[in-house]
C-alpha cells in the first residue's frame, strides 16, 4: 500500500468538502432566483385601473374617499401570510372587498393597499396579485 502524505490527504478532503458545500455550482442562477442578500420575491404583474373590472374601480373610488364601505371587514389588516407581496410589518397592508356579481358572500376579489401608497388587486383570493399602476 503506497504511503500518502497527510498534507495531500487534507488538501483532497478540503477540496471535496468545498465541492459539497457549493453544490458543484457553476455560478449560474435559476431565472427566478435572486442574488444573495436580496429579496426572493418575484416582480408582480401590473394592471392599470382602466383594465380592472368596474367593481374594482368602484372599490378604488371608495378607498380614495375613505368609505363608507359595504362590507364589515373592509379596511381590516391584511396579513400577507402567502408572502406574495413585499414583506412589511404587521398592519402595513389593508384589504378591501371587490364585489363579485352573482356571489352571495364576499367572493374572491380584493384590493390590498399599503401604507406607502401601493395598491394590489387579486381575483383569486390571494393566490396571485397584480400591482395597480396609478
Amino acid at each position: 500500500m503506497p504511503h500518502r502524505s497527510p498534507l495531500r490527504l487534507a488538501l483532497a478532503l478540503s477540496a471535496l468538502l468545498g465541492l459539497l458545500l457549493t453544490g458543484c455550482s457553476s455560478g449560474v442562477q435559476a431565472p427566478d432566483a435572486a442574488p444573495t442578500g436580496t429579496a426572493t420575491r418575484a416582480a408582480l404583474a401590473t394592471v392599470r385601473p382602466a383594465d380592472l373590472p368596474p367593481e374594482a374601480r368602484e372599490t378604488l373610488r371608495l378607498i380614495d374617499e375613505g368609505g363608507p364601505f359595504p362590507y364589515e371587514k373592509d379596511g381590516a389588516a391584511f396579513g400577507n401570510f402567502e408572502g406574495i407581496l413585499p414583506k412589511q410589518h404587521r398592519g402595513y397592508y389593508r384589504e378591501y372587498t371587490v364585489r363579485t356579481p352573482g356571489e352571495r358572500d364576499r367572493g374572491a376579489r380584493r384590493i390590498v393597499t399599503g401604507r406607502g401608497g401601493e395598491i394590489y388587486y387579486t381575483d383569486d383570493h390571494y393566490e396571485t396579485f397584480r400591482e395597480v399602476l396609478r
